[in-house]
């Protein structure tokens, strides 16, 4: 092996340390998740075990990270996200995500008109955040309009369907993510607490 090679695998094992850290999971909740046993766990993180494909595409998906991102090989690229909008169902988003799977982010543009509620079911849970105008939302028997700068989150398993209220377009973010998956705001405690 080449003396890049031998140090891109060196950095592999304090790498899976520090990323299990960030996200709170222990080795035993690891192995749970993986099937890899908590010792090869830890002799990875500890580098007396040499990380295979085998090893570190479970792990890639168990903390949700691309593969590279264990490895450390991902170059840093241009940050800003280029992407161009997708026309559907009359609406514009733009995707303000890359990545495949895990929570997916979108900036939506209804355009003003009407259009008769067809509430639908899927997999996921999606959090709005309405940025200008009015939006409909119905969900299950609820029938609401939401203003600039409300937010709204809900099971996308539960019949749902959102556009215009008819009084002009309305602009807000999407983040959708998988079943489970919520978004959390954090907000900073009272005084006294």
């Amino acid at each position: 092996m080449s003396d890049d090679t031998d140090e891109i695998l060196a950095e592999v094992g304090p790498r899976l340390r520090r990323i299990r850290k960030e996200r709170g999971a222990t080795l035993a909740g690891l192995s749970e998740t993986t099937g890899i046993s908590v010792s090869t766990l830890s002799r990875l993180e500890s580098g007396l075990r040499k990380p295979s494909l085998e090893l570190l595409l479970p792990i890639a998906r168990a903390h949700q990270v691309p593969l590279d991102e264990l490895v450390g090989t991902q170059a840093v690229s241009d940050p800003r996200v280029r992407s161009e909008p997708i026309q559907r169902h009359g609406r514009t988003y733009w995707p303000l995500t890359r990545q495949p799977g895990g929570p997916q982010a979108f900036k939506v543009l209804v355009p003003q008109g009407q259009e008769e509620p067809d509430p639908r079911t899927h997999e996921g849970y999606e959090w709005l955040y309405v940025m200008s105008g009015r939006l409909r939302l119905v969900l299950a028997e609820h029938d609401v309009v939401l203003a600039t700068g409300e937010a709204v989150e809900f099971d996308t398993r539960v019949p749902h369907w959102f556009g215009s209220t008819g009084e002009g377009p309305a602009e807000f973010l999407s983040l959708f993510g998988p079943q489970g998956e919520k978004m959390h705001v954090r907000a900073r405690p009272k005084r006294g607490q």
